[in-house]
């Protein structure tokens, strides 16, 4: 399987590929914990032969039982193709459809060996964003996608492609479902077994949507995030001298050190695998690398004191460095850490998204699959550490966020002081989400991210698409528009002409940009009109991170500063993905999980093929308009004045839009006394 072609011919029966063991090259995902009966592990394997005849299984269940064993899943190693793993020009995939072949693009590109961050166990991001649960799927849905027509739908239920069924031209292409469970059994161990039986798998966001672009996206976005937190602790947006704390280089957290030299700080990542950290070194996202306290907090000081934009990539655990801040603090008064955050993937603690300070690397491997109560205990003994460095110097004038990442969920599982007083929502602590303070305007006001992938893999393609969106944004300046819109304009004007300089591409040929319902509609108008023209050699496919206005329900993120009740109720996201689906999108994805977690939020995405057709640039305009304005109702609804504004100027712009607007009480001690006896 070493072709476009071998890879779209279905499963290789005669004869089998040989057996493979793991690569020993390339970074793998943590061997799981199932705590299957000796039933469910049958039952396991028998889910895993369904795909293959019965005269295979005899070979298979021997192998396919072993991996279950060794590893807590079933990935199917010999079925992974031999094919160098990217993005090819869109013209050379097999297809009927040049929608199935957009498809195909954005599916190697997430298992691309520079993009992913397991590649072989078909994990993207996230330590368990998972594109696939076994290399037998994914061989399915290619050949699925080659022989799809303009009139089939392809359904996938939680990685297992169901197959292609009868629809019609306007109609999504693909229709994916990942971890929809009976809300009950939503739980961490529920999933742990449910994804080693092979019936659900953890898609993320853009994962199991098979829409990530790489670091680049959380790149944009941690830039943005960093920006306004200065500008919001500090009056400004010039950091130059500014110490950002973090961890986490992996999959998504690898952007942290590229997005702190953009904003001019100097950032400091803590990253306990050395493989991680130096595929980000070799990469150019990490500017220098060490592994002694003593050197860094010499370096920081340094940067400090000549403002020099600077990242460093710490080889070692992070509590190591908050404790040893905590100390440079009390021993010489001097405050080296300006803004702090984490991005371990704290969503899953306990298989490895996050490693405990008092264990190596090697050792937390181990343990966390040969004693599980000690290495939670370890775990959550960590996290308690970590907390109180971080409140010792949050108290000296340092500002801490959460990044999205469910770090304080699980401190405060663990018994770390970051309650906050008088919180009754079950969703706020001691340090606010980012999306609380920092970011939460930003989304009523309609701006998310917004991203798109040019399918000829011409750079030369991505280049022109940074200057029609540079010029798209311009003209809506000129046009006139409200100094906050003007600002984040601006802002992501810079992003996209520093882009090129900042060699922000891994993988696909894509590009990522926070805009609004105009900018985005005008965006993609715009790039229709280019393939149409013949500017743009090939289609461009558009997207967003599930992380935006309308797209996830998350009260530990996305909607924690909603604060009408619902901030745990996932109507707006399901009614999102419902909708792009009649509006004209390529494919929808709905998903539990991602980002905080399993259980704890639910969010869809959505990817749009623009051919150049008048066809395409109509849907593009109906489906965005309802993609952002969908969560700009369900914030303004909750009380936000800026969601009100922003949803009151989209009703006059469109006749046929008619929102629910609240009323709110105007009289506050009106609420009590309705109460009295």
């Amino acid at each position: 399987m070493s072709s476009l072609k071998d890879i779209c011919d279905g499963l290789p029966l005669d004869p089998l590929p040989p057996a493979r063991q793991r690569g020993q090259n390339i970074a793998h995902a943590p061997n799981r914990t199932t705590n299957l009966t000796p039933e469910e592990e049958r039952q396991a394997l028998q889910n895993a032969l369904r795909y293959f005849p019965p005269e295979l299984h005899e070979t298979l269940a021997p192998e396919f039982a072993q991996e279950l064993r060794d590893y807590g899943h079933i990935y199917m190693y010999r079925f992974r193709p031999d094919i160098e793993m990217r993005a090819y020009p869109i013209n050379e995939y097999p297809c009927q459809t040049r929608q199935a072949a957009a498809l195909m693009h954005m599916i190697m590109n997430n298992l691309d060996p520079r993009v992913a961050q397991f590649p072989h166990e078909l994990v993207t991001y996230g330590g368990n964003g998972q594109v696939f649960s076994n290399w037998a799927q994914f061989l399915l849905v290619m050949h699925y996608l080659s022989e799809m027509t303009e009139d089939q739908t392809l359904v996938m239920y939680s990685g297992h492609p169901a197959g292609l069924f009868p629809s019609h031209r306007d109609a999504p292409r693909a229709v994916i479902t990942n971890g929809m469970v009976i809300p009950n059994y939503s739980s961490r161990d529920q999933y742990n077994r449910m994804f080693a039986l092979g019936v659900t798998m953890y898609g993320q966001m853009t994962a199991g949507s098979y829409c990530y672009i790489g670091p680049q996206g959380i790149v944009h976005g941690t830039t943005i995030t960093v920006l306004n937190a200065g500008r919001r602790c500090f009056g400004t947006s010039d950091l130059r001298g500014r110490v950002f704390l973090t961890s986490g280089l992996g999959g998504m957290s690898g952007a942290q050190a590229k997005a702190a030299v953009i904003c001019g700080c100097v950032g400091i990542i803590a990253e306990v695998s050395k493989e991680a950290l130096m595929k980000r070194h070799n990469q150019g996202w990490v500017m220098e690398v060490t592994d002694s306290l003593d050197q860094l907090i010499q370096r920081v000081r340094q940067a400090r004191r000549e403002k020099t934009p600077l990242s460093i990539g710490y080889h070692g655990n992070i509590v190591d460095i908050w404790e040893r801040m905590a100390a440079e603090y009390d021993s010489t008064g001097e405050l080296l850490v300006d803004l702090g955050s984490d991005q371990t993937s704290c969503h899953n603690p306990y298989n490895g998204g996050y490693y405990p300070v008092q264990l190596s690397f090697e050792e937390a491997n181990q343990v966390m699959t040969s004693d599980t109560v000690r290495f939670k205990n370890l775990v959550q003994e960590s996290l308690r550490r970590q907390i109180t460095a971080i409140n010792r110097l949050a108290d000296r004038g340092m500002y801490f966020f959460d990044y999205g990442n469910a770090f304080l969920l699980e401190a405060s599982r663990a018994g770390a002081e970051v309650s906050k007083a008088g919180d009754t929502s079950g969703n706020r602590f001691r340090y606010p989400s980012y999306v609380q303070d920092i970011m939460g305007d930003i989304f009523s006001m309609g701006f998310g991210p917004f991203r798109w992938v040019c399918t000829s893999a011409d750079h030369n393609d991505l280049t022109t698409t940074d200057e029609i969106a540079t010029t798209v944004l311009e003209d809506l300046i000129k046009e006139g528009v409200p100094d906050n819109t003007k600002q984040q304009y601006e802002d992501n004007i810079r992003w996209i002409k520093e882009a090129e300089k900042h060699q922000m591409v891994v993988g696909s040929q894509a590009r990522i940009l926070y805009s609004d319902q105009k900018g985005r509609a005008a965006i993609a108008t715009a790039f229709n009109k280019a393939v149409h023209e013949g500017k743009l050699r090939a289609p461009v496919v558009i997207s967003r991170d599930h992380h935006d206005v309308s797209g996830t329900d998350s009260p530990f993120r996305e909607t924690s500063n909603v604060y009408d009740g619902s901030a745990f109720c996932a109507d707006m996201a399901i009614q999102n993905v419902i909708g792009d689906s009649f509006r004209g999108a390529t494919w929808v994805a709905i998903h539990n999980g991602g980002g905080v977690g399993w259980g704890e939020v639910m969010n869809g995405g959505f990817g749009m093929v623009l051919d150049g057709s008048e066809e395409a640039g109509e849907r593009a305009k109906m489906m965005l308009n309802w993609d952002v304005s969908n969560g700009v109702c369900r914030r303004s609804w909750s009380g936000n004045s800026k969601a009100q504004e922003t949803i009151c100027h989209a009703m006059e712009a469109n006749n046929k839009l008619k929102v629910t607007m609240p009323h709110d009480v105007q009289d506050p001690d009106l609420l009590k006394r309705a109460f009295r006896d």
